[in-house]
């Protein structure tokens, strides 16, 4: 069997958010592929807990997937500041082809843009992909579960950081499916009663106040925050609200462009611009401009740049919404070098903190393995990008550790969804609940 189907039949998919099934990469043929072990997200800490402790098995998946699209260069980027990351993945790159790329302190030092220009130099054309200049970039955590996939074990378990307001900030591997109300209590329980989660993280990830949300194979932490912290309120606020705060406040002051990690690039992304297209429509009419369909969604320009505290990037979250409504296609000429001041504007993560005042909250959360004892599990039956699982059992049904609960439908894009340990299906809707056999 090959590599490829190896890893489809495990489920495994972007491990650090994106959640694109592995196995579509790995039909590919490419010179170059690099590890994405940058984990930019303020306080979250689980990349650098997967280099550490599995080091191996980021070093196998590399060569794994090197073979497979017939790569002659495997590259892990990683932070320089991460020292014990550092030292595991040097001594595992020994005897290999594989070799390490220090990268600085920033933020988003994660986005495939970046990372792909700061390891090769190469600039990847508008709205494409690595591949198109001879990449394949995957997640270190993805890469373990590619290792694992050759040796027939599934994607059952999700290494997650929990961070910011709970007693006892740590890095946990959690069966996936498993709810945030557990992995709470691992964790020593919140710090306030009236919190919220930040599911992903504070910059690209999402808000919820629900602790049964369970734990998907795309989640790479949780962030605790009280709900009176002003991240957590501006991520509140109504879109409709936010349109018309940017339509009558905004003045274009272009901090959002000129600290965006795409523009310095090179790319045509302007957030100043498509805020200036919020006064030529209706608040809260659909609204568009071209300026933002080259957006990373990273949050910069919102969250530390705007002066003003305006929702640029969420106004290109909507102009984008609307571009793929009318089946808009860029045609604008790809970027011919980064800006010469790229490097002097990126942003620090220290700074990053700072301005997202959550400096209080900035503690290691090293890898534990602690007690974990839940009654049940909740897996969604579309856990990254595609379809949802067809599910192969019904309520009632007993299963093992690792056999599939669904299937991919043929020639559609999904992952495969399994147990992660023995169990009864107690119901069947958009997820499987497993009730858990003691």
């Amino acid at each position: 069997m090959s590599l490829t189907e190896q890893v489809r039949l495990a489920g495994v998919v972007g491990a650090g958010g994106g959640g694109f099934p592995a196995h579509v990469k790995l039909a590919a043929r490419a010179e170059i592929v690099i590890a994405n072990g940058a984990e930019c997200e303020p306080l979250l800490h689980k990349d650098a807990a997967v280099m550490e402790h599995m080091a191996a098995g980021v070093v196998r998946g590399v060569e794994l997937v090197m073979q497979a699209v017939g790569a002659k260069e495997g590259v892990i980027g990683i932070k320089e500041k991460n020292n014990r990351a550092v030292a595991a993945i040097t001594a595992a790159c020994a005897g290999t082809g594989v070799r390490i790329h220090l990268l600085g302190d920033y933020y988003p030092a994660g986005d495939e843009y970046d990372l792909v220009h700061a390891v090769t130099g190469r600039l990847i054309p508008p709205q494409g992909i690595p591949l198109q200049v001879g990449v394949v970039v995957q997640n270190v955590e993805t890469l373990v579960n590619i290792a694992a996939a050759a040796e027939g074990r599934p994607v059952t378990h999700k290494t997650i950081t929990i961070a910011g307001a709970v007693r006892h900030p740590l890095s946990l591997t959690v069966p996936v499916g498993m709810l945030y109300r557990d992995v709470l209590v691992a964790a020593g329980g919140m710090l306030s009663d009236d919190a919220v989660l930040c599911i992903g993280g504070l910059m690209m990830g999402r808000i919820s106040a629900d602790p049964d949300t369970p734990v998907t194979k795309t989640d790479t932490g949780v962030i605790v925050l009280p709900r009176a912290h002003p991240v957590v309120q501006r991520k509140l606020t109504p879109a409709q609200a936010q349109a018309g705060i940017g339509k009558s406040a905004c003045d274009q002051c272009r901090y959002c462009t000129e600290m965006c990690p795409r523009y310095l690039l090179g790319y045509a992304v302007e957030p100043h611009q498509v805020m200036r297209s919020l006064s030529f429509t209706a608040t809260g009419q659909a609204h568009w401009n071209q300026f933002a369909a080259l957006c990373c969604a990273c949050g910069l320009c919102t969250l530390y740049a705007c002066p003003e505290a305006l929702y640029p990037k969420e106004a290109c979250d909507a102009s984008k919404e609307e571009l793929r409504r009318i089946n808009f296609k860029w045609t604008g000429t790809a970027p011919v070098k980064p800006h010469p001041l790229l490097d002097g504007r990126r942003t620090p993560s220290r700074m990053l903190l700072r301005k997202l005042a959550i400096g209080e909250y900035d503690h290691p959360a090293l890898l534990e393995s602690r007690p974990l004892n839940p009654q049940r599990l909740v897996l969604p039956l579309k856990q990254g990008a595609g379809v949802p699982n067809i599910p192969r059992v019904g309520a009632g049904d007993r299963v093992t550790a690792g056999q599939p609960l669904g299937d991919i439908p043929a020639g559609q894009l999904g992952s495969i969804i399994h147990a992660p340990v023995a169990a009864l299906v107690a119901s069947v809707t958009d997820s499987i609940t497993l009730h858990i056999i003691p």
